[in-house]
């Protein structure tokens, strides 16, 4: 399909619209020649006058308001659509986000958001490494490795990791002394790299920064996700370093969390999204909404 000058068209909208031809240039920031020279090229191209021209008065042809009529309603439409692709489309927002993220944290939370912001549809997209930022995968993003040009960026948390346990594996331990209790039931480690080798490398992090070594004849358990080390920690089945944001208040009486250090993990999380969009009131609710539940 063969498509007329778009240049022409728009020079032709301008001046049907003003009722101008300097005008029109005014609009496009362009000369009043260079409008006259598009307007004469789209004639040319349909082979049919647009405006009658009678000195300074200027009118459109019976062909110029049909083709003016098709052209106002397109270039809606391609302003609407263009407007949803930029800005995304008002009310629903898809919001990709690492799967324990999701789980554990913001769908026990999701009541709340409708509460507060009963205009806003969330639609959730879960990803178990780092989510691209693209719009063929969601409008927003939570992640720690945000991108650096043409998105914003809004700091969420650092995370940080401390030991827990379920409430009859620490009826065992409680009365011994710590952290040396911790080395008799099985230490639940989480290989976080599909290249780890079977060392508990979240456990040694976190007895180094303790000041003290990891015994050699300790029980390790191994997963490959933190979410399948947290549900073995609330059957008793060991020891697992978490982030707080796994243990729901629903969850809280099935977890004791152990009185000793954090481990800072280095991982800032944060709110992202397309810059473009940084007036969506949507986004901007559901960022304030985030900010404030990392704050609770």
């Amino acid at each position: 399909m063969k498509l007329p000058p778009l240049r022409a068209v728009q020079c032709f909208e301008a001046v049907a619209r003003l009722g101008s031809f300097s005008k029109a240039a005014d609009d496009l920031h362009v000369t009043q020649s260079a409008v006259s020279h598009q307007v004469k090229l789209l004639e040319e191209y349909l082979g049919d006058t647009l405006f009658n021209r009678q000195g300074r008065f200027l009118s459109l042809t019976d062909v110029g308001e049909r083709y003016f009529s098709e052209v106002s309603q397109s270039l809606v439409s391609l302003s609407r659509v263009s407007e949803e692709i930029r800005e995304g489309k008002s009310g629903q927002i898809r919001l990709a986000l690492y799967s324990s993220l999701a789980v554990k944290w913001l769908i026990p939370r999701l009541d709340d958001l409708r509460q507060t912001y009963p205009e806003i549809d969330v639609v959730l997209t879960m990803v178990a490494d780092e989510p691209e930022c693209s719009d063929a995968v969601a409008d927003c993003f939570i992640t720690v490795n945000p991108p650096e040009k043409n998105y914003v960026s809004e700091f969420l948390y650092s995370e940080r990791l401390y030991p827990v346990c379920g409430k009859k594996l620490w009826h065992e331990i409680k009365d011994k002394p710590l952290p040396e209790a911790l080395w008799q039931p099985p230490l639940l480690s989480v290989q976080y790299s599909l290249s780890a080798t079977n060392q508990p490398e979240d456990w040694a992090e976190w007895c180094e920064r303790g000041g003290f070594e990891l015994p050699e004849h300790v029980n390790i358990s191994y997963f490959s996700h933190v979410l399948l080390a947290a549900e073995a920690a609330r059957y008793d089945q060991g020891i697992s370093l978490v982030n707080d944001y796994l243990i729901t208040e629903q969850e809280q009486h099935n977890f004791v969390r152990i009185p000793l250090h954090e481990l800072p993990t280095g991982d800032d999380f944060y709110f992202v999204y397309k810059a473009s969009r940084a007036r969506q009131k949507e986004l901007i609710k559901l960022g304030r909404w985030l900010k404030q539940q990392c704050l609770e």
